[in-house]
Order: C-alpha cells, then structure tokens, then sequence
C-alpha cells in the first residue's frame, strides 16, 4: 500500500503541541476529543499510513499527567440511541471506553451525565456504573443555556454543576458521539476553577477539516462527504484571517458557536483566557505528518466516491435518507469526480456482464465483485449456487496472492456438503450458499488438512487495506467479514434478489 503520512512524526508533533498549550495556559487543560479515539478508520482511509489508534497513543504518551472525564446525554440513555459504526448503544459504549482506555493504562473513572433530568433508565445506569468503582456526576439542565450569558456565567448557570475532582493537569473530556455535552462540561470546570482562584483553560482536539489545507483539498472536501447526513460544511476561518492575516479552515458548526464561545470563556476568565478564532483553539497537527500529498489526495478522492455509495446503499436500506444521498453526489461533483474514478467499479461491472452473458448466476440472479490488491492486481468473482460473490472473491484472491492455481479447491467438498447439509436441514435454511463469515470458517477448517488451504489462509493479512466493490449490497454476513478483514467496499444500491425477506 503506498504511504502518504508518516505517522511517527506526527505523533511527535501532536504531543508537543498538547505539551506547548498546557504550558500557555500554566495551569489545567482541558481537552475537548470529537471523533474517534479508537479505530479511525475515516482518518486511516484518507492518510495512508495513520494508524487508527494514534489519538490513544498520543494520549498514552503522558498517561501518568492525565485525567478523563466522559459524558453522555441523559436523552441518549433514556432514548437507546446507538452507534451505527458498533452497533451498541451510547450507554453500553461507555463501559467500552472505560474498557478501552484501561487496555491501554489510563484510568478513566469519571462519568458525567449531561441534561439531567432524573430518568429512571439514567439512574440505572448510573448505579451499574458506581457499584464498578466509577463516580458519575449529574449536570442539569441551565436556563437560558447557552444565549443568556450572564445566567450561564454563574453560580446559578455553571456553578450549579458539581465540580469534578481530577488529579492531572491535562484533562481529556470525551463521549460517544455528538451531542453528549462535552464543551459544556469543559467550561464548567473552568468556570469553577476560575471562581476558585485556580488557572485552567480550553483546547479542541479534532482531526478534520485539517485547518492547514486548503479548503478545496481532497482531504478536507472527504470531512463533508462523511458528515453529508448532519450537512456540516468547511468553510474559511475568517477570524484567524482577521488575527493572522494567514488562511485557515474550519466548518460551518465551530464557526457560527465561536462567538458565543467566545463571551463565555471572555467572562469566565475576566479577558485572560482569550481566542481569537476557532483555530485557535485546536490542538490539531495532523497535516504536518502528511509526507506524500499526492498519495493522499488519491486516497481521499476514493473515500469521497465511497461516501457516496455509502449513502445510497443506506437510502436503498431505509436508514438514510433522500437528501443525503444527493448532498454526496453534489460533493463528488465538487471534487471534479465520478463512479467510474473508483477503478473497481468498472472492473466489477465487466464481470457481471460476463456473469450475465455465460450465464453464470444463482437462481437467474448474476452478483459479481472485484477487488484491487495491493500489488495493483485485480481479481473478480461472480456468485454461485455454492457461494456468495464476496466468498469467491476472498478466496480467488487468496490464491492469487499464495500463487495458487484457480482450479485448486481450496475447501473439500465434503466440508461443504456438511455445512451445506445442516443449513438445508437443521436450520431450514432458505438458501445454503456460504455467506463470507462462514466461508472463512471453512477455510480455517480445512488449514488444517490441506497445505494449500493453510497457505492461503496466511494470506488474509494482506487483504487488509485493499479495495472493492460489489454489483449489489452485500449480505449481514458478508459485510461482516468483509470489515473484520479489512477491505474496503463499495457496493452499487441494490439487492441481489428481488425478494422482500432478508437475505
């Protein structure tokens, strides 16, 4: 896979910056962390070579001076709103945080639910996380939040919230997803901090747009089309220009707030904790670490055309919506792209036609896939009444990749007729072609009895990081072993059959 960024520097860059603001401020930061602090995949897709896991390291990198709160919105508990990327609900990843941060030796043990208003479902929850060792704290509701200024600015706005003890001075203030409060709680500690005649101050860490790019780059036009279903937009920061004389980006959301902002923190701090835009308030170095920009426009220009496919497959599926779907292709046509610049797509169209003209389909129903290695070599597949489309191409292209020949089976044919078997007559299945996920488990199975089976099960690492793209969407079983692998897929927005029961 060819390399755009170089992460090392990057992580070097990111800590010192962090380092650098708390030395400003000469007192307690606060870090507001948006996106993932885990598995950002978006951010490895568009800069070949970040790791998904470099927001923790950085955070690991001065573990023994940082402190964690964590919030959520007591509406998201009441409600069961849930991660689409996970597939748990805000609450339940909560405990994964907490889980995924002690993986990596941080203690995070401080909880705070925003928006309290004395759910029952929230003090469930917040019984469940107290009997583990957790403290959870309670923000109410503020009238007037956040216009009334004035009201917000005291002991009956900020003050009202109980103040959360922490020991280090950098304090790393994070949530599942939107929405869940985390600016609110930052400046409510720095209220109180301030009131009690301690310094402490603000910071954003939050990866895209990348505020030294410019607003027309790829990278950057990538952060709108993943934000197409919430309409964020980049925009230029206008105050940063006024202050600086110097371009930089940001988006539509921290730049209509920055004003206000700005008068919450101008009265919390009596004018000594001043911004002069919201630039300046990040914490962001993720374009110092790009070292090969022609490598990553590339590599962004692929995740704006998967943006779109994305949201038309999930319009297909009635979890997305009309407008989402055309806000994506108007951003692919912003980016001067179609389709067809998705060099699988046109590869996985030539094998359907093929499929269709020899007649090489399930049931009347032809499905065919291709994948481009990362040698830059191409594989197809088409489906069968044996397997799905996604089962052959893996496992085409395992052979490709272990130098085996295509005629080899790699799983006997008495471990399909078992499975085959229990699926046609234990479970009463309604088809007993083998989705991905249980192809793999076949393949494992035969490793053990056959050197070409264990051969190419050795190359699924490589895999990882490949692109794809289906002539249909994929099955539950298909896009799950599809993702545990790694691969990145792209499929057209429409179902392999034209019946109205799962597939």
């Amino acid at each position: 896979m060819k390399i755009g960024f170089n992460n090392e520097r990057y992580l070097e860059e990111q800590k010192q910056y962090i380092l650098e603001r708390k030395a400003m401020i000469e007192g307690k930061l606060y870090i507001e962390c948006g996106g993932k602090l885990l598995f950002d995949y978006h951010a490895a897709r568009v800069l070949p070579g970040f790791d998904t896991n470099d927001k923790m390291k950085v955070f690991q990198s001065f573990k023994d001076d940082l402190d964690v709160i964590i919030c959520i919105h007591a509406g998201d508990i009441e409600h069961r709103k849930m991660r689409s990327d996970f597939g748990i609900s805000y609450d339940t990843d909560v405990f994964k945080m907490i889980d995924d941060f002690a993986a990596w030796g941080i203690k995070a043990n401080k909880v705070v639910v925003t928006r309290y208003n004395g759910e029952k479902s929230v003090n469930n929850f917040a019984d469940m996380l107290t009997r583990r060792g957790v403290k959870v704290y309670f923000h109410r509701p503020i009238m007037g939040y956040p216009d009334n200024v004035d009201m917000v600015v005291s002991d009956e706005g900020y003050g009202s919230n109980p103040y959360i003890e922490t020991d280090a001075s950098v304090v790393i203030v994070t949530a599942p997803g939107p929405g869940s409060g985390k600016l609110a709680t930052c400046l409510s500690q720095i209220y109180h901090d301030f009131r009690d005649g301690r310094k402490s101050g603000y910071a954003k860490f939050e990866s895209f747009p990348i505020w030294n790019l410019c607003i027309d780059h790829p990278v950057n036009i990538a952060y709108e089309a993943a934000t197409a279903d919430i309409g964020d937009y980049n925009q230029i920061d206008h105050y940063y220009v006024a202050a600086t004389g110097k371009i930089a980006v940001n988006y539509n959301r921290d730049m209509e707030a920055f004003p206000l902002l700005k008068r919450i923190l101008d009265k919390i701090s009596g004018g000594s904790l001043t911004y002069n835009s919201p630039t300046d308030m990040g914490v962001n170095r993720l374009g110092f670490g790009i070292s090969d920009d022609s490598v990553v426009r590339e590599a962004a220009n692929q995740e704006i055309i998967r943006r779109y496919y994305r949201s038309a497959c999930e319009y297909a599926q009635g979890i997305g919506t009309k407008e989402t779907v055309q806000r994506s292709y108007d951003i692919m046509s912003k980016a001067g792209l179609v389709c067809e610049d998705r060099p699988t797509v046109r590869v996985a169209q030539a094998a359907l036609d093929d499929a269709i003209a020899r007649g090489k389909s399930k049931d009347g129903i032809a499905c065919a896939a291709a994948i481009q290695l990362n040698d830059e070599r191409f594989v197809t597949a088409h489906n069968s009444p044996l397997m799905h489309a996604s089962s052959a191409l893996v496992l085409n292209s395992l052979k490709v990749l272990a130098g085996i020949g295509k005629d080899v089976d790699l799983i006997p044919h008495q471990v399909l007729d078992s499975v085959y078997a229990m699926k046609r007559d234990s479970l009463r299945g309604r088809g007993i072609s083998l989705n991905l996920d249980e192809t793999l488990i076949c393949l494992a199975m035969a490793a053990t009895m056959d050197e070409n089976a264990k051969k190419a099960l050795s190359m699924l690492p490589k895999l990882r990081g490949c692109e794809s793209h289906m002539s249909h969407i994929p099955s539950a079983g298909d896009s799950t072993g599809l993702r545990k692998l790694g691969i990145n897929v792209t499929s057209e927005p429409k179902f392999p059959t034209n019946n109205m029961r799962n597939f």
